[in-house]
């Protein structure tokens, strides 16, 4: 599994660790991804989605049967 958004797409970035002599090393940056589960009423299912922070917000913007319809139309199979 991917780490990856499955609504907007975000994923890890890449940049560096400074420490305090300011050495520098590599490090990834991680998405703030967290599984959730909606009650979608007109298909009368739960949906799993791993989205990030982000992604929640649209949801919650949005509603999560525009959503569907959209990652639908991209070609997602949920």
């Amino acid at each position: 599994m991917a780490f990856k958004c499955d609504l907007c797409g975000k994923g890890p970035l890449v940049g560096n660790q400074v420490s305090h002599a300011n050495n520098k090393t590599k490090r990834r940056f991680m998405p703030n991804l967290q599984s959730r589960r909606f009650f979608v009423e007109s298909e009368n299912r739960w949906v799993s989605l791993r989205l990030t922070n982000a992604g929640l917000r649209t949801i919650d913007k949005k509603g999560i049967d525009v959503v569907l319809a959209e990652l639908r139309a991209r070609g997602e199979k949920l």
